[in-house]
């Protein structure tokens, strides 16, 4: 059932290189597209998730809700970057919430790399459905605990998604929505944003498959088994090295080569230097990708992949996707995150919204988020 209407939140994307708005009209009838909108942001504003010009970035967001008109001030925004700490955890034995939080303490300074005052923590306990496989073991379980389960020993098992993050970013997040004059309602995680809009869209969002969102600046990549994220991480790759390096190959500027980049290859008087520059900087994010997979592979031996969901501003730079599915022997889906909310067409330029669906997957996440989630 969709979310009453004053619990309804405006989804907030604040990348590297834009701002995403989208806003949702959820009702009975379904899920409709009210606003969407992108506004770029200058070179350095927002770098690995860290807000560096607060000023820029504020006046972007101000123009966004001015032009759209948007009357709805609560917002959805969400982090990445090094700052930010996703982990999922096995404990043993039945706890209760306060008892499972207690445990955490004691084990969030092994799977956080910041001292523990600097950060604060959240999590959330997971069904039974929900948990990892039953044969893998975390830093919670000791291996004499496995081996006794592996004797018919099973015990109860309590599965959390712990996310961390420091206090100093989360701040400056809260106090960038409030100088836009807006009231932050919930800050979430690009990663778990995007996996709400995939399992939305995708038309088979059960067993294993990974998500790869291809940013500006980032690379994010996010395993996901039955709605639960197996393990997430970003790197730093991103658009902005193809932009740098065709800048660089051609003596352009920013501008210039960001149009370079995305012209297709075949009408480019200067194809033979950019299928080069191409070629190198996919290789290096297929590689990345191709670590991850191995990573999963060897910790979760039994989950089959069955194939990616690539998104992402970066993702449609000219064979890219074709490369990443010939590389790694795993089928390609690209996301759209418009799929099941419905667009008037008297309102909005379909063709436009299929242009510029990789980069709104993480604001539509958001945008179905309400007031008071966790």
């Amino acid at each position: 059932m969709a979310p009453p209407k004053k619990n309804q939140l405006v989804g907030l994307d604040i990348g590297s290189h834009s701002v995403k708005l989208v806003e949702l009209d959820q009702n009975n009838r379904g899920r409709f597209l009210k606003n969407f909108g992108i506004i770029g942001l200058p070179p350095g504003a927002l770098i690995d998730g860290a807000i560096k010009e607060m000023d820029p970035i504020s006046d972007a967001i101000k123009t966004l809700f001015s032009t759209l008109k948007v009357r709805n001030y609560n917002v959805a925004t969400s982090m990445s970057g090094y700052s930010v700490i996703a982990k999922s955890l096995t404990f043993e034995g039945k706890k209760n919430e306060a008892e499972i939080e207690a445990a955490i303490r004691e084990e969030a300074e092994q799977h956080i790399p910041f001292d523990i005052d600097e950060v604060n923590i959240d999590f959330d306990i997971l069904s039974a459905e929900e948990g990892l496989p039953q044969d893998q073991t975390d830093q919670g379980q000791t291996d004499r605990e496995a081996s006794s389960e592996k004797a018919g020993e099973k015990k109860e098992q309590v599965n959390v998604m712990l996310v961390a993050a420091r206090k100093d970013i989360i701040d400056d997040y809260v106090g960038l929505i409030r100088a836009a004059g807006l009231n932050p309602g919930v800050l979430d995680v690009d990663a778990f944003a995007l996996q709400n809009t995939v399992e939305l869209s995708t038309e088979d969002p059960d067993g294993c498959f990974i998500i790869v969102d291809i940013g500006a600046q980032a690379l994010g990549i996010n395993a996901v088994k039955n709605g639960v994220s197996l393990f997430s991480r970003d790197s730093s790759y991103g658009g902005q090295q193809v932009t740098e390096a065709i800048m660089s190959e051609f003596g352009v500027d920013f501008d210039a080569a960001e149009k370079i980049k995305l012209t297709p290859l075949a009408t480019n008087d200067i194809k033979d230097g950019l299928s080069k520059i191409l070629s190198l900087q996919t290789a290096s994010w297929v590689r990345e990708i191709g670590r991850a997979l191995d990573f999963v592979g060897s910790t979760y031996p039994e989950e089959a992949i069955k194939k990616i969901v690539i998104t992402g501003g970066s993702s449609r730079i000219p064979g890219f996707q074709k490369y990443l599915g010939l590389e790694l022997g795993i089928p390609i889906e690209e996301l759209n995150p418009f799929k099941g909310i419905l667009a008037r067409e008297s309102q909005f330029d379909h063709e436009y919204l299929n242009l510029v669906a990789p980069q709104a997957g993480v604001a539509v996440g958001l945008a179905l988020r309400t007031m008071g989630d966790k």
